[in-house]
């Protein structure tokens, strides 16, 4: 009776330290800004779809890719010291907000490069 119930304690006490090991994750990468590139790559999308569709002029997607240049630059610059700290973040977020306004209101506006020949076709977008 005693072995069983020592053998039932050991047991119970190597099945509570393994369930009470917490995994220990990797320390997180102080370069690392996932929402920062997931937003970058879905403007670039949005950008692109605009000139596809013709919806963005020449000027517009060139205004557009330098502003897109602008915070590239900036995400850089955060992380030339070896960590983006949350004031940065903060910065490019508010950069990447205003771009995204930006192309919002590019695309949404009357000018519109139908024939994709990087000119305004008509007068309000009218052929």
């Amino acid at each position: 009776m005693k072995i069983h119930t020592v053998l039932a304690g050991l047991v119970l006490v190597a099945s509570g330290a393994a369930f009470a090991q917490t995994t220990t994750l990797a320390p997180k990468d102080p370069l690392a800004t996932p929402k920062i590139d997931q937003r970058d790559a879905n403007q670039d999308k949005r950008v692109a779809q605009g000139v596809e569709s013709g919806q963005l002029t020449r000027r517009e997607t060139r205004r557009l890719n330098r502003g897109e240049v602008r915070i590239d630059k900036a995400e850089d610059h955060a992380a030339a010291d070896g960590k983006v700290t949350g004031q940065e973040r903060k910065r490019i977020a508010h950069m990447q907000r205003a771009e995204s306004r930006d192309i919002a209101h590019q695309k949404h506006d009357r000018q519109v490069d139908l024939n994709h020949d990087g000119k305004r076709d008509g007068k309000n977008g009218k052929l």
